[in-house]
């Protein structure tokens, strides 16, 4: 009984932290919420005005400032760059988290590679990328060579977060799997990476929004030629590049604002579009328990 005033105090004190550490989170997340909204609506009241049909003529010229042959020119680049660095990164993951020995130095090794690489300066990478891809191999500037070095850039990202989901998946799935008579290469495919296909399309999404975004690595690789090429071996910019060149440019930065609103659509669906995938996934599986 005598403990009691101390064990009050301490209790009113733990209390009084937990209030203002919560208190602080809450802070954090309406700062964070409150400077995203900020961006977002300044955006939209700068650019929105200025969306017009002409924006989104076949042809670039001085006048319209045409941002369709760069949303091509980003389609095709994204989807060349995940259907590179897509399979290495899922495959690398498995080999990994399913295959590879426990304590194994060469597993060491290249995790602590993957998350050095995700460290460097995309400038970076375009540099590598001019002097690998457009000089080495003399794929020019070209779609291609944005393309293979958005893929190095993207990898990382890709296999650790696949990584991270296949390592969520728990063993019992996998004890199941082998005491119904399945073997590995199976209990992998139809088991594992279906059960971490939510975790895997966060990566996906992740590395899209990159290369969406990216420009310095691509004004090295791709160029700034402002149409649609005849081939991947074409030079093209993007629509990150297409911003980047309008406002450089500062003759038609209302043009720039319109283009950053577009950018901002596709990112939003590109990750409603995931999260929709993502979770008809998920539902299905559930579904067939």
């Amino acid at each position: 009984m005598k403990n009691l005033p101390c064990d009050q105090k301490e209790l009113r004190r733990n209390k009084r932290n937990a209030l203002l550490l919560r208190a602080a989170v809450y802070a954090a997340a309406g700062l964070t919420v409150a400077v995203l909204c900020g961006i977002l609506l300044y955006i939209l009241i700068k650019g929105v005005g200025h969306l017009s049909p002409e924006l989104f003529a076949l042809q670039y010229n001085s006048e319209n400032c045409s941002v369709l042959p760069a949303l091509v020119n980003t389609l095709t680049v994204t989807f060349l760059a995940l259907l590179i660095a897509v399979p290495l990164g899922v495959f690398s993951a498995v080999y990994l988290v399913e295959y590879a020995k426990k304590g194994n130095r060469f597993v060491s090794l290249v995790r602590i590679t993957a998350e050095t690489l995700s460290g460097i300066p995309s400038i970076v990478y375009g540099l590598f990328g001019y002097l690998l891809f457009v000089t080495t191999l003399n794929f020019g500037y070209s779609l291609l060579s944005g393309a293979l070095t958005l893929s190095i850039m993207i990898l990382p990202v890709t296999m650790r977060t696949t990584e991270e989901a296949l390592l969520s998946v728990p063993d019992a799935y996998r004890e199941g799997s082998f005491g119904l008579g399945a073997g590995k290469l199976r209990t992998v495919f139809h088991v594992v990476l279906p059960s971490a296909v939510p975790g895997i399309l966060a990566g996906v999404i992740l590395a899209t929004g990159r290369i969406v975004g990216e420009t310095a690595a691509l004004i090295f690789t791709t160029g700034t030629v402002a149409q649609i090429p005849d081939s991947i071996m074409g030079s093209g910019r993007t629509l990150a590049v297409h911003l980047y060149a309008l406002w450089n440019e500062g003759l038609n930065t209302d043009k720039a604002y319109a283009t950053a609103v577009v950018l901002l659509v596709i990112v939003a669906a590109i990750n409603t579009l995931s999260a929709f995938v993502a979770k008809k996934i998920t539902k299905g599986k559930t579904d067939g328990r």
